[in-house]
């Protein structure tokens, strides 16, 4: 898959610390440095907005990152109830394969898998199954990581529908799939940008897109 590597999406928007948690949040700064546009729901949408991250690649290039809106999600087990209405927008940065600017190597080309990859492994990092110490969550994310990259190779085919949304009033088809940890979107906008998106609590056939006028608006 011509997608965003397993390796640097570790430190992808969503992704959470040792402890399966949600990595705290950073400031606007990040968001600032990016050379593309940030994607959120639209206007239609009219509850809390937050920051999540971004990642860069090894010349500091901003890559991708994600903003919440909703309830900020916490852990949830498996079998548990966890109430927070949220969707989480991924934004990807739309580019070719080239050499990275530290001439260190080379970045593959970002795709709507790679949406469809940040998304879905982003929504994992709020599931944990029951009763499971550590060492058992650490292999149990190490594998539904590795299926999530698997089925965002695959997008187009089942479990994959078609779900068209509009970005900034054009309509797009976006590939859609629920699971039992939530609904993965992922697509690209007219600009090339592409857009993932996961959550819970929220019917994802409602939803719209839009840029960001201005990310300060997401700072708490």
């Amino acid at each position: 898959m011509e997608t965003t590597s397993r390796a640097e999406a570790d430190g992808a928007p969503g992704t959470g610390t040792a402890e399966g948690m949600p990595a705290t949040r950073r400031t606007v700064d990040g968001y600032l440095k990016a050379p593309f546009p940030w994607y959120g729901l639209d206007e239609a949408f009219t509850g809390p907005r937050w920051l999540m991250q971004v990642t860069a690649a090894a010349d500091g290039t901003v890559r991708h990152g994600c903003t919440g809106h909703g309830e900020e999600p916490v852990l949830r087990v498996a079998d548990g109830e966890e109430k927070a209405r949220f969707a989480v927008v991924v934004t990807v940065a739309g580019s070719p394969t080239r050499h990275s600017g530290d001439g260190t190597g080379v970045l593959e080309a970002t795709t709507v898998s790679s949406a469809a990859w940040l998304a879905g492994s982003g929504l994992l990092t709020y599931t944990w199954p029951a009763q499971m110490d550590h060492v058992l969550r650490t292999e149990w994310l190490s594998q539904q990581t590795e299926a999530a990259f698997v089925i965002a190779d695959e997008v187009g085919q089942a479990p994959w529908s078609t779900l068209s949304l509009p970005v900034d009033g054009v309509p797009v088809d976006f590939h859609y799939r629920e699971s039992e940890f939530g609904w993965v979107l992922a697509g690209s906008a007219p600009d090339g940008t592409h857009i993932g998106t996961y959550g819970r609590g929220m019917s994802a056939y409602g939803l719209g897109f839009a840029v960001i006028g201005d990310i300060r608006t997401y700072e708490a």
